[in-house]
C-alpha cells in the first residue's frame, strides 16, 4: 500500500494524514494484512468491501488503532495531578471521584492512575470512593488491560520502589503483572470515541492521543463535544502533550497553568 491509496483509506474514515503521518508505517502493514485476508487485489475493491459490511469496517478501525502508550507516559502530567488536581477536587466534600480513560489501549493509563491514587489516598484521611470507566475500540486491548500483564519495556519509567509495591514479577522477570488489588474497582467497556459516552457527570476524563490527534477537525468538534458534556460540573479534561483544542471549542477553559488540562463549566 502506497501512500496515495492509504490518503484514500484516511478520507474515507475522516481520519487525518498529519495525526498518522509519523506511525503509518506499521498501520499500513495490518491494512494490507487485512486486504490479503479478505483477497481484495485494491484500495477501491477494498472500500466498497468497509461500505458493504460493517463487520469489515469495525475490523479495518480496529487495524487503524494506534496504540502508544506506557506506564507514566508524560511524567510532569502525573506529578501534576497529585500535586495539584486532586487536592483541589477533594476539596468539594465528593463521595465518589468518576473517571472515564477514553482510548485507554492495553490499560497503561489507567493502572497510571490509580498507582498516583493509592498514594494520594494515602495522605488524606477523608477521601472519596473511585469509579473508573476504561473505554477502547479494540477487544483485544481491552482484554489485555483486564489481564493487566505488561513487559519491561511498558515500566521503563516507572521508578524501583513503585515496582516492587504494584507489580508482581512473572515468567523470570521479564514479565510484571499488576496487583490484583489495582484491578477492583475498573469497567473495561469495548467502544468508539465516537459514539454516546458510557457515562455522565466524569470529574476526570483522560482523552490522550486519539480524538484530537486522528480525526479530522470535523470529526474532532463532533465527538468533542459529546465528552466535555460526558464532563461534570467543573470536571477536568485532560489530553495529550501536544495536543490542543479545536478553535471554537465552547464552555471549557485551560487549567490554570497546566497545559494538558482543561477545566468545565469556568
Amino acid at each position: 500500500m502506497d501512500d496515495d491509496q492509504f490518503r484514500q483509506l484516511l478520507d474515507w474514515f475522516n481520519y487525518s494524514w498529519t495525526g498518522y503521518r509519523k506511525v503509518r508505517k506499521g498501520v499500513k502493514k495490518r491494512i494490507s494484512r487485512h486486504m490479503q485476508e479478505l483477497n481484495c487485489s485494491n484500495i477501491k475493491v477494498y472500500l466498497n468491501l468497509l461500505i458493504q459490511s460493517d463487520a469489515v469496517r469495525q475490523e479495518s478501525e480496529r487495524r487503524m488503532t494506534v496504540s502508544i502508550s506506557r506506564f507514566f507516559r508524560d511524567r510532569k502530567l502525573w506529578h501534576d495531578l497529585e500535586e495539584d488536581i486532586l487536592p483541589g477536587m477533594i476539596e468539594t466534600e465528593k463521595k465518589i471521584l468518576r473517571v472515564w480513560s477514553a482510548g485507554c489501549a492495553r490499560g497503561e493509563e489507567v493502572y497510571s492512575f490509580k498507582i498516583v491514587w493509592d498514594r494520594f489516598i494515602g495522605k488524606y484521611a477523608h477521601a472519596p470512593d473511585l469509579g473508573i470507566t476504561a473505554t477502547d475500540i479494540h477487544p483485544d486491548y481491552i482484554g489485555k488491560a483486564r489481564a493487566g500483564i505488561y513487559t519491561q519495556s511498558s515500566l521503563k519509567e516507572v521508578p524501583q520502589d513503585l515496582r516492587e509495591r504494584y507489580f508482581d514479577i512473572r515468567k523470570s522477570g521479564h514479565y510484571f503483572e499488576v496487583k490484583t488489588f489495582l484491578k477492583k474497582g475498573i469497567d473495561w467497556k469495548v467502544q468508539d470515541i465516537l459514539a454516546d459516552p458510557p457515562g455522565s457527570a466524569f470529574d476526570i476524563i483522560f482523552l490522550r492521543n486519539n480524538l484530537l490527534t486522528y480525526y479530522r477537525e470535523h470529526k474532532k468538534k463532533e465527538g468533542l463535544s459529546k465528552v466535555i458534556k460526558a464532563l461534570a460540573p467543573d470536571g477536568r479534561l485532560i489530553v495529550g502533550s501536544h495536543e490542543k483544542m479545536p478553535p471554537g471549542t465552547l464552555n471549557i477553559k485551560r487549567h490554570n497553568s497546566i497545559p494538558w488540562a482543561y477545566r468545565q463549566g469556568v
